[in-house]
């Protein structure tokens, strides 16, 4: 997959493309059944395979205070498009300038000009330009205008209910159902970050953590014990997963995530991971002493060898 980051420097290899336009937040599996939609109509008609996204979400320039948590970062979410097949992916900045783009500009910049588009497939609540003044009427006028056509896509729903969607996922993540939030992802809930020095106490109880930055890319799910995975320089390890602020002691901040990996003493400063959530195990618990914290602890990596046999 080709990756561009502005429009001066897209290139398209066939003489007409097939886009789609989104957040793509997750990649799930409603995006991806979007993407399988792309890719059979670029086949069918020759077209290049081109993803539209943005660095941001739109709502973290036009509402902050409103926006949601993103599942994943950018680089995460450029990797899991990768994985579906897709040709192109041109990632945008979502900022002042670009917001303020009238419906024409936004066509004419990123569809005719740059991309050159042949097909073009939104779902039915489709905005774009200033202030969503465009829909999907003024889509298929514009369309008309300059040589291309667009096609609707219907929501992909779970047996026929739910709309499958990153809000659905955000609320299962917050209630601690990573099992639930990869069913719709399609993958493992993951965080990215970078491991960094904590308070020691986990080598001090026999359990040495891996404890990432507060800066980590990806939402964290609700406060617990979970296992899972944790990934260094392409490495994969068991991993029992601690999310919280550990109740047991005082002064801890709150929302680490802290692994302790399963057989193996690593040292993991300073390097990016991977983390990813397959299990819950418990919630958190705050225990009367050090001894019923350290013997729930071993029951916990009991569990995590059982459930990643």
């Amino acid at each position: 997959m080709k990756i561009f980051t502005d429009l001066a420097s897209v290139s398209i290899e066939k003489a007409r493309s097939a886009v789609t336009i989104g957040k793509f937040d997750g990649v799930h599996a409603g995006h991806r059944a979007v993407i399988q939609q792309l890719l059979d109509v670029a086949d069918d008609n020759a077209l290049e395979s081109v993803v539209v996204t943005f660095d941001r979400h739109p709502l973290d320039l036009l509402a902050p205070g409103s926006c949601p948590a993103t599942l994943v970062g950018t680089e995460r979410k450029l990797e899991l498009l990768s994985s579906t097949g897709v040709d192109v992916a041109l990632v945008l900045a979502f900022d002042r300038a670009f917001a303020d783009q009238t419906p024409e500009q936004f066509v004419s910049r990123i569809l005719v000009d740059a991309l050159h588009a042949g097909i073009v497939l939104v779902g039915r609540d489709f905005r774009f330009g200033v202030r969503g003044s465009g829909d999907v009427d003024e889509l298929r006028r514009l369309g008309e205008l300059h040589d291309f056509t667009v096609r609707l896509i219907d929501d992909v729903r779970l047996e026929g209910e739910r709309r499958v969607s990153s809000t659905w996922i955000r609320e299962l993540l917050r209630e601690g159902d990573v099992e639930g939030a990869a069913g719709l992802l399609e993958h493992i809930p993951t965080v990215r970050g970078v491991v960094v020095h904590g308070a020691a106490r986990g080598r001090e109880l026999g359990f040495p953590t891996a404890n990432l930055s507060p800066e980590s890319q990806g939402l964290i799910p609700a406060d617990g014990v979970y296992a899972g995975w944790l990934t260094d320089e392409g490495v994969r390890h068991r991993a029992a997963i601690s999310v919280g602020n550990n109740p047991t002691f005082t002064g801890v901040p709150q929302k680490q995530v802290e692994a302790f990996v399963l057989d193996a003493d690593l040292d993991l400063y300073d390097h990016v991971v991977d983390v990813e959530f397959t299990h819950r195990i418990r919630g958190m618990v705050k225990y009367t002493g050090v001894g019923p914290l350290i013997a729930h602890m071993n029951d916990d990596v009991v569990q995590v060898r059982r459930l990643l046999a």
